[in-house]
């Protein structure tokens, strides 16, 4: 794959305009400016945050930091490609509309339903794990029936218009936020001794240190750290998604991209910084409680678990709405292009693509059959076999940028209002950092089967683009773009 186009081939190839102004029958511009800003803060906060951080503290002892520091700067580069990108000629479809156009159709088609396939199989995941906190409050309702209240629910939201998907949004994203915010702040003031009415004394900075040390499993287990926490910040890009639907994309994009170092350095370092401080690493209790109720606990917060609960309940839900509206979104993008049915480019009154809700739900239901019915071999295939998307994502991104980035100053410098930095040595920099991720993941026993499976599947429907393009030009079926 070459990333740099030569001058014949920028010569050659007549530019597809994949940029979105809508007629008055797609998609509405009804996302408002706060929906976007909570969007794209509430993007990076996940429930893998609350759920996931306690087997990497275990594994990494305090230096999970760094691990957290370096997906988080893999993170802060890709959002910087991809707001370059975004704010240039914003689209629904994002990164598979722009690898689309720079990389080749194959390379649209297979990322759009890659993607797509990853936050459906998501949906079951999240509507499971929502279950399992609603049935332990309400027993009378079997798990099966929240995980389809909550998916039902979740579904209206969607198909009532885009701007009840933001309104949700923004308030899910809201909660997650304040609880944050409210853990650093607290848990930063009793780390000090300073909590007023506590009696938990100052601990300082001794857990960060001591009891092994900074890496009590060696300079190694970061990597291994890393492995563990790379799939929470799965998300971030949505907001570049729910641009196109927004009443300013080019400020929304502009806005999330700059801030993004921001957000993952407090929610994320901030909140674990927190919790390592408060705690020592091989405390029993990490595992037993999961770290922030842990961390509640050690400060004397009363109810730590159910206030918890209720913070994962509500990041699980967040995940659960902007999965399925990611997904639809995407699945509506890929209608657009003639790479999915057209009935997914079809949208209603109210500016909503209706076929692609009902189409992405319905394998969402299917998925949560599966949970159900085969969790140990059908739907833990799905989940390998989609486990690795993002990092692919990721990758496609750095690859398209280094392609849109010749296009867009040749068509509208004026609108490259977002770059790069240090272009192209950072962009190459980052392809070079998640592909030893990946490559590092073929040593752990998890890591590997995702990888090889999520390999396979991504060849799978690479192979099916490039059969249905051959197909399409050997009947004359020319395809245009939107």
């Amino acid at each position: 794959m070459s990333a740099q186009p030569t001058r014949a081939d920028v010569a050659s190839s007549p530019p597809r305009d994949t940029r979105q102004t809508p007629p008055p029958d797609g998609l509405h511009a009804g996302l408002k400016n706060r929906h976007l800003s909570m969007i794209a803060i509430g993007g990076v906060i996940g429930a893998g945050l609350f759920v996931g951080s306690s087997s990497g503290i275990v594994a990494t002892g305090p230096g999970i930091l760094l691990s957290y520091a370096l997906v988080g700067t893999i993170v802060v580069f890709v959002m910087r490609m991809l707001g370059e990108m975004a704010a240039a000629q914003p689209a629904s479809g994002s990164f598979s509309a722009y690898a689309d156009r720079a990389l080749g159709r194959w390379a649209g088609f297979s990322i759009g339903w890659l993607y797509w396939f990853f936050w459906v199989v998501v949906l079951a995941v999240e509507a499971t794990a929502g279950a399992v906190i609603l049935e332990s409050w309400v027993p009378a309702v079997p798990q099966w029936g929240w995980a389809l209240i909550v998916m039902v629910v979740l579904t209206a939201t969607n198909l009532a218009s885009v701007s009840s998907y933001g309104e949700f949004e923004f308030w899910f994203a809201g909660i997650k936020v304040v609880a944050i915010a409210a853990f650093i702040v607290i848990g930063g003031l009793a780390v000090f001794g300073l909590l007023p009415g506590s009696s938990h004394e100052a601990v300082g900075l001794t857990n960060l240190t001591g009891h092994g040390g900074f890496l009590p499993n060696g300079p190694g287990a970061i990597l291994t750290g890393v492995l563990m926490v790379v799939f929470s910040f799965m998300g971030s890009e949505i907001v570049t998604l729910a641009a196109g639907e927004s009443e300013d994309p080019r400020r929304a994009v502009t806005k999330a991209t700059n801030s993004v170092i921001w957000r993952i350095g407090v929610f994320y370092l901030g909140s674990i910084l927190v919790v390592v401080s408060l705690l020592k690493w091989d405390d029993p209790a990490i595992t037993e409680k999961g770290s922030y109720v842990a961390a509640l606990d050690a400060i004397g917060i009363p109810h730590a678990g159910q206030i918890m609960n209720v913070i994962v309940l509500t990041a699980v839900l967040s995940c659960l709405n902007s999965g399925l509206y990611t997904a639809s979104r995407m699945a509506f993008s890929l209608g657009e292009r003639r790479d999915a049915p057209k009935a997914f480019a079809r949208t209603n009154s109210r500016g909503v693509p209706t076929a692609a809700i009902l189409g992405s739900v319905v394998f969402g239901f299917v998925a949560v059959f599966f949970n159900y019915q085969w969790p140990d071999t059908v739907f833990l295939f799905l989940l390998n076999s989609s486990g690795a998307v993002a990092l692919f994502v990721w990758l496609v991104i750095c690859f398209t940028q280094l392609r849109m980035r010749a296009i867009l100053l040749r068509e509208s410098p004026d609108k490259l209002v977002v770059r790069m930095w240090l272009f192209p040595y950072l962009t190459w920099a980052t392809i070079a950092m998640i592909s030893f991720v990946l490559v590092y993941m073929l040593t752990d026993d998890a890591g590997r089967d995702q990888v090889i499976l999520s390999v396979l599947v991504a060849a799978l429907v690479v192979a099916i683009s490039v059969v249905r393009d051959r197909l399409r030009r050997g009947t004359g079926d020319a395809v245009t773009k939107p």
